[in-house]
């Protein structure tokens, strides 16, 4: 695919006399160019097509097209136009005004979402700094102390739009009028170089949206591209701007950075170049530390998990948000429960508040929705009560709703080196087992070996003392 394009920008910046005077946009026409209607959603060009005919400019936009050019199946398709989203929301039925940041709106098809955004132009020069306590209200454009933009409603031209992008390749646009896609920043020849260069001076994007510096890293990881120089020479020193996004945004923004099937190799680069503390501030301190227990080693647990997933996302198959964040704190939770076992907390407790003190630390960096945080903790609960198999235990546990999830991250914690005795072939057995079976596998634990608390033994009772006045003994 990338050959064929190397031909396409070949012909494309041969229509004018000197690359060096390239005239932007180029304009490459359905002739040169492999993308089609049937690469496209159907719904996307439902709504392209009705904004043409209401009198609106429209074009699919950035990913869908990167992704086709690159060959590699487009999920996305986002669609720009000249129309104000007011005018977008009342020429679409099925739709929704979102955002205040960005105001957007969202045609609904069933489970698919055309995100239709409006031409930005730059944020005018004359905004200044958003005090914390000033109202946003009103305005449709304005910026933090820190530079970042807080709204950015100013609108514009296509070419105006372009610019305001952030990198080269998802500046090209695809007109469904005449099917030509067209260029506005070299977005072509970076996909034919697979280079990763963000649009005007990398310092001051980054500033205006710190996320850039993550994205950049989630398309390296993601395309296997390699990330310009000037691009990426910021990024180490204005890594600490992600501390002034909020938790909320960054916590989906870790979702697409180690949840799109390329976890391990986002995970490395977002350590190269000093991103990863901002997400997981717990988890790398304790890497740089070196820590690590002849039971656990924290870096090789976390690239199994990473491994794992990856493997699940390329089969097609799915993973669960609270899984991967499981994965990510779990030597946190087992270094802070170290620790409260030796202040004298009995195992129990000690891992409730160990988890605790984990989530409440990471939520200051990334926000984690209750229903996701509550199963994150079965999971590690899970752990602990997996090794208590003897008497009606097993079948209590193999039918609890986080089995499952508890037991795949069980056999994480093998692979990566920990020495559980057999514990994830014993209930890879015991799953797939009849009932007689079942009792047999339970029969032919030895308790005193595998389980330290072994069965609890009943007490005896007390007699209770009688109200009744004794006899007296008589004397003899």
């Amino acid at each position: 695919m990338l050959t064929g394009l190397k031909s396409l920008v070949r012909k494309a910046t041969s229509i004018f006399a000197s690359p060096k005077a390239q005239t932007y946009p180029i304009i490459i026409p359905r002739s040169d160019h492999s993308l089609s209607r049937q690469n496209l959603s159907p719904n996307a060009v439902k709504v392209l097509y009705r904004l043409n005919k209401a009198g609106f400019d429209a074009y699919l936009v950035g990913g869908c097209i990167r992704d086709h050019l690159i060959g590699v199946d487009a999920k996305d398709f986002d669609v720009v136009t000249n129309a104000t989203p007011e005018e977008i929301h009342d020429l679409f039925s099925n739709s929704r005004l979102i955002g205040r940041r960005f105001r957007l709106v969202h045609v609904t098809f069933g489970r698919e979402i055309i995100e239709v955004s409006t031409f930005r132009a730059p944020s005018a020069q004359e905004d200044s700094a958003s005090k914390p306590q000033e109202s946003l209200k009103g305005k449709d454009s304005a910026r933090s102390a820190h530079g970042i933009v807080l709204r950015d409603n100013v609108y514009g031209s296509i070419e105006e739009d372009a610019e305001r992008r952030d990198f080269t390749f998802n500046a090209l646009y695809y007109n469904v009028q005449d099917f030509s896609i067209h260029d506005y920043c070299g977005g072509l020849e970076d996909i034919a170089n697979k280079k990763i260069r963000i649009i005007g001076d990398a310092r001051q994007r980054y500033q205006e949206d710190p996320v850039r510096m993550l994205r950049a890293i989630r398309f390296a990881g993601k395309l296997g591209f390699d990330i310009d120089e000037e691009t990426a020479a910021p990024i180490k020193e204005m890594a600490h701007l992600l501390d002034h996004i909020p938790p909320a945004r960054l916590f989906e923004e870790v979702l697409k950075l180690l949840g799109s099937g390329n976890g391990i190799k986002t995970f490395h680069l977002l350590r190269q170049y000093g991103l990863f503390k901002y997400l997981f501030p717990d988890t790398e301190a304790l890497l740089v530390s070196g820590w690590k227990r002849d039971d656990i080693n924290p870096e090789a647990f976390i690239l199994q998990g990473l491994e794992n997933t990856d493997k699940r996302l390329q089969a097609g198959k799915t993973t669960a948000p609270y899984f991967l964040y499981a994965v990510m704190l779990w030597p946190s939770v087992v270094l802070r429960h170290e620790e409260f076992q030796s202040q004298g907390m009995s195992t129990t407790p000690a891992l409730h508040q160990a988890a605790s003190m984990v989530l409440d630390n990471q939520v200051a960096s990334t926000a984690i929705p209750r229903r996701f945080s509550t199963p994150m903790r079965e999971i590690w609960d899970m752990q602990f009560r997996l090794p208590k198999r003897y008497g009606k235990r097993a079948f209590v546990l193999i039918d609890h709703p986080r089995f499952r999830a508890a037991f795949d991250f069980l056999l994480i914690r093998e692979l990566s080196g920990t020495e559980l005795g057999g514990l994830g072939a014993w209930w890879e057995s015991f799953q797939f087992a009849n009932e007689n079976e079942q009792r047999e596998l339970i029969k032919s634990i030895d308790l005193r070996a595998n389980d330290k608390e072994g069965p609890k033994k009943r007490r005896p009772r007390r007699r209770k003392k009688s109200n009744a006045p004794q006899r007296e003994t008589p004397e003899e």
